[in-house]
């Protein structure tokens, strides 16, 4: 187990816990859960001055910058189908003036935004990953920056998915190849 963690080059990044998608079903945990544990991940990161990354996903009014692939499975909702304030960070994260903001049109967070840029000149090279949903845009974040060459901590509990069985697959296949699984509290002991 990890006994510490670089203050000075470890960055929090918070994965699309807004309305829209935190109103949707999750499994293991509901998104109040991981909403709790993404807030006290983000309260000790800024207690200990450590940059706290906001991201979420949104598209232009007329849906144009959306990716609509043909697919087997059903699409996201379309823009008609969104509340307004469906891409607004949920409350709960007590969003700070320092705290840096990230909108992406894609699954992940480095694709067509400068959130890459952004780490880099803060001299972050470890993130510390959560949010919902786990398979989607945590993993689709995390495998950008592992090509990056970003070490990486993920927050099993500050995390989910619309299955137990696609929020398990990426902490138990996917997220140990590229980086270390953890529980919230064992992140915030090390802080």
């Amino acid at each position: 187990m990890d006994t510490s963690i670089d203050k000075f080059s470890t960055a929090l990044v918070i994965i699309d816990l807004q309305k829209g998608i935190t109103a949707l079903p999750t499994k293991p945990y509901d998104a109040h859960t991981v909403i709790l544990n993404a807030a006290k991940l983000a309260e000790a990161f800024r207690n200990n001055h450590m940059p706290v990354f906001l991201v979420n996903v949104s598209a232009s009014p007329d849906g144009k910058d959306r990716l609509v692939p043909v697919t087997d499975s059903i699409t996201p909702l379309s823009k008609a189908q969104q509340s307004a304030d469906w891409s607004d960070l949920v409350p709960e994260l007590n969003p700070q003036e320092n705290d840096q903001r990230i909108t992406k049109k894609q699954w992940g967070a480095f694709y067509g935004t400068d959130l890459d840029l952004q780490l880099r000149r803060r001299k972050i090279d470890t993130i510390v990953l959560c949010g919902i949903s786990t398979n989607i845009g945590v993993e689709s974040t995390a495998r950008f920056a592992y090509e990056y060459g970003y070490q990486q901590f993920f927050v099993e509990d500050a995390m989910s998915s619309r299955s137990a069985s696609e929020h398990q697959h990426s902490v138990e296949t996917i997220f140990p190849r590229i980086g270390r699984v953890r529980k919230t509290m064992d992140m915030l002991a090390i802080l």
